[in-house]
């Protein structure tokens, strides 16, 4: 692309399009926050580069423009997830344009992706994760909170989100599960175990006396002060609880959702009944979750796709 300065009508396009696209990506695909900031920091970056190189709204770009944006993305030494990641979020824009009629074609249709083999996180034994519950001090109430929570994070196989976003109204002890909300809004309904329940009724107990006016009583999760939770708390009481433990793999909550689908298929789950649990809609997306034999998984996900 031969290099000249951008004006500001092609700017303004840029910006008004991707408010739009913003827009788009919050009411009509209902995407949670999170994702939202992650597609619009890839836009944004890809923006910047087309900018810094050609005048061009984003109705001009071409193929050749984004193939040379992942080479400099490749060049300037990003992982391949990393490639690959950016290009979705360029092709997810693109799609978004045709869908508005802005482009006839998607310039980033025919691009190819960057392949990467997949890099497992590690997977909890039982015996493991025994020991990071067994860490937890069950005298406190901070104490009871972390050992429902890290249950919950395991037995059900949620996300971080859908663990933080837990409210009263979603426990159906009486029918034996949880209502979670998942990616996108959609409600699933999963299986809680006795084990499960039995924490969060003794975290219920102590959650009662730290009601204030000012708090989230919905929430079910909270924090020293009656405010719900973040994301990097649970973080760092998981890593403090491992660390106690005396593991060394690198955990996360994600770890805990990992291990439980992993510990559902090893003990005889198909991977059918896996991906429902963890809300998935392809069972294409279940298969980075599993340690069985290729062969054998490629037959079972063979078997339950559509012909």
């Amino acid at each position: 692309m031969k290099k000249e300065p951008a004006s500001p009508e092609s700017i303004r396009l840029w910006k008004e399009m991707g408010d739009k696209y913003r827009t788009y990506l919050k009411l009509e695909k209902r995407l949670s926050e999170n994702t939202v900031i992650s597609y619009m920091r890839d836009i944004r970056q890809f923006a910047i580069f087309i900018l810094r190189r050609v005048d061009c709204p984003p109705t001009e770009v071409t193929r050749e423009m984004i193939e040379e944006y992942m080479s400099h993305l490749y060049e300037s030494g990003a992982e391949k997830t990393s490639q690959a990641r950016s290009l979705s979020g360029v092709r997810s824009f693109f799609n978004y344009m045709v869908l508005e009629s802005q482009m006839e074609e998607s310039p980033a249709e025919f691009v190819p992706t960057p392949k990467a083999g997949r890099q497992l996180p590690d997977v909890l034994t039982v015996d493991e994760i025994d020991r990071i519950m067994a860490t937890i001090d069950c005298s406190t109430p901070k104490g009871l909170r972390d050992s429902a929570m890290l249950e919950v994070l395991y037995s059900c196989g949620v996300r971080v989100s859908e663990l933080l976003s837990l409210r009263m109204s979603d426990l159906f002890f009486g029918e034996g599960y949880i209502r979670v909300i998942g990616k996108g809004d959609k409600q699933r309904i999963v299986p809680v175990s006795a084990v499960a329940r039995e924490k969060i009724y003794r975290w219920l107990d102590v959650r009662k006396t730290m009601l204030k006016a000012n708090i989230n009583e919905e929430c079910l999760f909270l924090n020293n002060r009656g405010k719900p939770l973040t994301r990097v708390m649970v973080f760092t009481i998981i890593r403090q609880a491992a660390a106690r433990a005396g593991i060394n793999k690198s955990i996360s909550p994600h770890t805990f959702r990992h291990s439980f689908a992993t510990h559902l298929l090893n003990g005889g789950a198909s991977i059918r009944q896996v991906q429902e649990m963890l809300g998935h809609e392809s069972i294409i997306t279940t298969e980075i979750y599993t340690h069985l034999d290729r062969e054998h998984l490629r037959e079972t996900i063979e078997k339950h796709l559509p012909l």
